[in-house]
């Protein structure tokens, strides 16, 4: 806690004292910035109001893409772990949004239900009816993963023939505004009032089959704003060969350039994220290296969430001035008494005429204002009559609050960082790429060997033996360098052989005996073989030397 001076201005008070961010992001909205939003009918035209769980919620990540991309298996590669609701497919499959969060039990939870859970940041998603609600689920599990991050699953979108068959139907059982809906709902709409929430948003594509549809690219430009939350992967990048991935790189980031309107290129991870061996290994050093850059940018999520809703907060606080100064010019310009229907239509016409004059008189960014067909569109169905004049007050204490309010919110951020522990994503596919060989964290270590000893994977120790002494072991013992060699060419994935090289490592001193080296590639068998690898070396694998003795 800081205390903060007061200005040579004796008609400005002081900025407020807070004891944390979160606290003070909440007080600042409820006083400074929800009074403008509400006398202008923000929430009407652009996003519900904030509550508190918006401000308390741990950081979200946002998956879109079209279906077949992998976005729920990438989930379950993160997790290592399934989740209640899954289904994995190559047609669509996912037709619901799913949040996956932590629970202390394995259950999902219906969106009707979601909305009115004053704990879960989703209470202003009843707006949406029950078209939407009925689409909407939350799975929860206890996952070491989700203690520090949640994931929401969208719909896979369509492309191609299937798109334009989808959109007819829709367009013939629907009758809403002109944008994309699922199931009777605003599609593009959800997908916004998510991505003003999530901290980040990651854009799946197929490399196998590359093919960005009418239909998505639209679902790209309703995310306008957000390209600082944008990450792009390029899944499934095994599957071809390294020229095809050159060129299909290359044409991804062509078509990205014509719909994400950044003067930075959005970051684009290539790999392939589930855990089954890589049809193609000869680009495993580039997957490896993509894959923990975008661990830790995952990672980094829980440690900058506070500057995330802060920065989130003073944008919606731009977008809410511009707001009020359309909405009260419109007003200046309607007559008294007659007229009023011609008006009003003569004034959606010059909308951007209106941009320009506000933007003028006000040295306001156009990048600041809001879509102008969405607004002329929303316009539509609105009172002009009801609109409200400027009200400088309200104005004035929006600028104090960006001003000075946020300035000093931000010395407490910085504080915050300093004085907590750092915190990361831990747990899952995170755990495999820490530390051993198959992490960025992986330092050589040496260790004492230890005796033979007969166990479980004793019937194929020899078959192990032959090619353990052929990696120039020192001491009995192989380096992970050495060992890593000989993993990869099971062609798992990283993040299994992270997983693997964790439960063999017994003494965890960065090497493998001849007992753990047996152990890791009995490990891998069992992966090859289709069965799932334990979160703990149980007893049975231990080697009898490694095992304590009863007292």
């Amino acid at each position: 806690m800081f205390s903060w001076l007061g200005t040579d201005d004796r008609r400005k008070k002081d900025p407020e004292v807070f004891q944390t961010v979160s606290e003070g992001l909440k007080k600042l909205y409820k006083t400074k910035l929800l009074p403008l939003e509400d006398y202008y009918k923000f929430h009407e035209f652009h996003s519900p109001a904030l509550e508190d769980a918006d401000f308390d919620n741990k950081p979200m990540i946002l998956l879109v893409g079209q279906y077949s991309t992998g976005k729920t298996t990438f989930i379950r590669y993160l997790l290592e772990q399934d989740f209640p609701g899954m289904r994995i497919g190559p047609e669509p499959t996912t037709d619901s949004f799913i949040a996956v969060m932590q629970g202390d039990m394995e259950g999902v939870i219906p969106g009707n239900a979601l909305v009115v859970d004053p704990k879960k940041p989703f209470r202003k998603l009843n707006a949406f009816g029950n078209a939407f609600l009925n689409r909407f689920v939350c799975a929860q599990l206890p996952n070491p993963v989700l203690e520090s991050i949640s994931v929401i699953d969208t719909p896979g979108i369509l492309s191609g023939e299937k798109q334009r068959i989808s959109r007819e139907r829709k367009e013939n059982a629907y009758s809403g505004r002109h944008r994309c809906s699922y199931g009777g709902y605003d599609f593009a709409a959800v997908l916004e009032w998510f991505a003003e929430r999530v901290d980040r948003i990651i854009l799946l594509f197929d490399a196998h089959k590359l093919d960005i549809s009418d239909e998505f690219s639209e679902v790209i430009k309703a995310l306008k704003n957000h390209e600082d939350k944008m990450r792009v992967v390029l899944n499934k990048a095994d599957q071809i060969e390294t020229q095809q991935l050159m060129r299909v790189y290359g044409a991804l980031m062509w078509s990205l350039g014509k719909i994400v309107n950044t003067p930075e290129v959005v970051r684009v991870y290539i790999g392939s994220f589930w855990s089954h061996p890589l049809l193609i290994p000869d680009n495993r050093k580039l997957f490896e290296a993509e894959e923990q850059d975008l661990f830790r940018d995952i990672q980094s999520l829980p440690r900058n969430a506070a500057l995330r809703k802060l920065n989130d907060l003073i944008k919606r606080a731009r977008l809410a001035k511009v707001h009020a100064y359309i909405i009260s010019s419109l007003k200046k310009e309607m007559p008294s008494v007659f007229g009023k229907d011609n008006k009003k239509k003569e004034l959606i016409g010059s909308l951007g005429e209106i941009y320009g004059r506000i933007e003028r008189e006000h040295q306001i960014s156009p990048g600041d204002f809001p879509n102008l067909k969405k607004m002329q569109d929303l316009l539509q169905s609105q009172d002009f009559n009801k609109f409200q004049p400027i009200k400088s007050k309200l104005l004035e204490t929006v600028d104090e609050m960006l001003s000075h309010d946020i300035a000093h919110l931000m010395v407490l951020v910085r504080q915050e960082e300093t004085q907590k522990p750092v915190q990361i994503v831990k747990g899952g596919a995170f755990e495999g790429t820490q530390n051993g060989p198959f992490g960025h964290g992986y330092g050589e270590g040496a260790g004492e060997g230890i005796d033979d000893a007969d166990w479980v994977v004793s019937r194929d120790k020899p078959m192990y033996d032959e090619i353990f002494y052929t990696l120039s072991p020192v001491n009995g013992k192989v380096t992970g360098a050495n060992a890593k060699r000989e993993m990869v060419k099971s062609k798992l994935p990283n993040t299994v052989l992270g997983k693997i090289w964790k439960l063999a490592d017994i003494d965890k001193d960065g090497l493998l005996d001849d007992e753990e080296f047996a152990l890791a590639n009995h490990l891998i068998k069992v992966k090859l073989e289709g069965h799932e690898l334990p979160n703990d070396l149980p007893y049975h694998l231990l080697p009898p030397s490694k095992r304590k003795v009863p007292e």
